[in-house]
């Protein structure tokens, strides 16, 4: 069988999976490797985001490394190398010391929490240092002069500010456009409800926005989901003593959650580690298992699925994927509704003849003033755009070189993508 036919009928095959479906993107046993799929090795991968193309980051942690995945699974090194240091630079020339969190802004810059630093990585893979800086500590101020103890997750919002969970401080910080850092909420290790350092925390592990501007906390040692105001009023969301239990509130038990991410209808996705499944808490605060059961290393469909220490999770186009750290991969989650909005659905779209040898023909079932399309190869990297001002749009493919290719359609605040192969 031609290898493009035999990779377009795999690729379809994972993008028909319904309903919590749990498949292995990239990574095997524990090591370094890049390469495609399950040939490629990390070590204690934590952190994961993904870009406007749709590419997956990675915080490889005990690699020293920013690893790229694109969304059929090759894996490349992004910056870093295997020595740890702090050394700014562009791509491997660089060097990182304890990756944790990553998170991505809107122009593609992306976020590394490094220990006692936050850097910075533009698209074209060039790193500086943010905030912070080698020594650990506890300072509210700009840049360098800020200091900080084990950062763990961080997040970013609609405006570029960043906030981070300060693990060892047991504090969310949060951090300007401009690198001002100030304490969102949190003083000593403990556990209380209040108002900003009134608070408690007990080395929280990730952090998460939604757009009202409230921040979410995997509070870890205290094994709850807290929630802080934008006025930095914190309750406990979900959670009580250490545990596995189903339920509302704080009648809800976890066991050391060390992952968080929210989707376009405000429900919380948490990496719960210790119990090794992700777990799923509605606006309501209505907890359930969303997949995974015991310790393990299986892909299936919902709890069927095995995890072993699930950390950093995000969710892009309705696929979450997952740092399934001591297994050493990123796992992918797909299901019908998965981070979209119920009035925000999918484009409706048709792409053919597939495979196209000369002519493709972009069909919709519905446009807008500002309908964009955007085709990028294998890799993600984006060769073509265009805006779309008619149902059906034909594009010449008569330069393209042959292969597989991302068809992505945004429409006012919806998206969808269809890989197509060209001859």
């Amino acid at each position: 069988m031609n290898k493009n036919y035999l990779l377009l009928f795999v690729l379809f095959c994972i993008n028909s999976i319904q309903a919590q479906d749990v498949t292995t993107l990239a990574g095997s046993t524990s090591g370094f490797a890049d390469g495609t799929g399950t040939a490629a090795q990390f070590k204690n991968p934590v952190g994961v985001c993904t870009d406007s193309n749709g590419n997956i980051f990675v915080a490889d942690s005990d690699n020293y490394m920013i690893r790229k995945i694109t969304p059929a699974g090759v894996v490349t090194t992004f910056a870093g190398s295997t020595n740890s240091g702090y050394t700014d630079a562009t791509g491997t020339a660089a060097k990182f010391s304890l990756v944790y969190g990553i998170c991505i802004d809107k122009n593609d810059n992306i976020f590394v929490s490094d220990n006692t630093k936050i850097r910075k990585i533009t698209p074209a893979g060039v790193v500086t240092t943010f905030v912070g800086s080698s020594s650990s500590g506890n300072v509210d101020g700009t840049g360098t002069a800020a200091r900080f103890y084990n950062l763990a997750g961080i997040c970013i919002d609609a405006n570029n500010t960043l906030y981070v969970a300060d693990s060892q401080n047991h504090r969310i910080r949060k951090i300007t456009s401009e690198g001002v850092v100030t304490t969102l909420a949190g003083s000593s290790d403990g556990f209380d409800d209040g108002t900003g350092t009134a608070a408690k925390f007990s080395e929280p592990g990730a952090v998460c926005v939604d757009a009202s501007g409230n921040v979410y906390v995997a509070d870890t040692g205290n094994h709850k989901i807290r929630k802080i105001t934008s006025a930095g009023d914190v309750t406990t969301f979900a959670g009580s003593a250490n545990g596995f239990v189903n339920g509302t509130g704080t009648a809800a038990r976890f066991s050391y959650p060390f992952g968080i991410c929210i989707d376009a209808s405000n429900n919380l996705y948490v990496g719960d580690m210790n119990n090794n499944k992700i777990r799923k808490i509605t606006t309501t605060g209505v907890v359930t298992t969303f997949a995974g059961s015991s310790r393990g290393s299986a892909d299936g469909t919902g709890t069927a699925a095995l995890f072993y220490y699930p950390w950093g999770l995000s969710i892009n186009n309705g696929i979450m994927y997952v740092a399934d750290s001591s297994n050493n991969r990123i796992r992918k989650i797909t299901t019908a509704t998965l981070g979209l909005n119920e009035n925000n659905k999918a484009v409706t779209l048709t792409v053919y003849p597939n495979p196209a040898t000369n002519i493709l023909n972009i069909q919709l079932e519905e446009i807008s003033p500002n309908t964009q399309l955007k085709i990028s190869d294998i890799l993600g990297k984006t060769i073509f755009t265009k805006k779309i001002e008619a149902n059906i749009t034909s594009i010449s493919t008569e330069s393209f070189k042959k292969g597989v290719y991302l068809i992505t359609v945004l429409n006012s605040d919806k998206k969808t993508t269809q890989k197509v192969i060209i001859n």
